[in-house]
């Protein structure tokens, strides 16, 4: 589990060292809203490639271990500590249209414009439309669909089809 004070620590390990980052998933969505509204089994980050290294460095002093899923890819590692925090590490670059490569797919510049709050401290955020639509395309659980209600009620967006029955049930 990742709690607020686990979630920053970890972000404040970036700043501290120069190292922007942008929250995904329920801490992003959390962010976005500016409070926690559920428990957390990891935080999702993306930072850029050219931190790639330093960041892993700082995880490896700090006792996380790198553990392999079907989904890994060099964009996309998973980290975890003796204390069960799991760290879902994503490395990205800037195109030079400022769109977003990842894991060799280009996303809209803006996907990363959202800003959100955890207590007092200011994070950037994959924003509220992005998260809705990257919530879409697969198997979703009660968690996903907690997050996507809470973004359209509190951002004013179409709830997708596919939750609508699950969201007014």
């Amino acid at each position: 589990m990742v709690n607020k004070t686990d979630a920053i620590e970890i972000i404040h390990w970036a700043f501290d060292h120069g190292i922007s980052v942008w929250l995904d998933g329920g801490w992003g969505v959390d962010a976005l809203l500016g409070r926690q509204t559920r428990p957390h089994n990891d935080i999702d980050l993306f930072i850029e490639l050219k931190h790639r290294d330093l960041f892993i460095k700082i995880l490896l002093e700090k006792n996380f271990k790198e553990v392999t899923k079907s989904y890994t890819t060099y964009d996309h590692t998973v980290w975890k500590d003796p204390l069960d925090r799991i760290i879902d590490l994503h490395t990205f670059r800037w195109n030079s249209d400022k769109s977003i490569i990842y894991d060799g797919m280009e996303f809209p510049g803006n996907t990363f414009d959202g800003i959100g709050k955890i207590d007092d401290i200011t994070v950037n955020c994959i924003n509220a439309q992005s998260q809705v639509e990257f919530h879409r395309g697969y198997e979703f659980s009660d968690k996903d669909i907690h997050d996507v209600k809470l973004l359209c009620e509190t951002f004013n967006i179409p709830v997708p089809e596919e939750y609508k029955d699950k969201i007014w049930s």
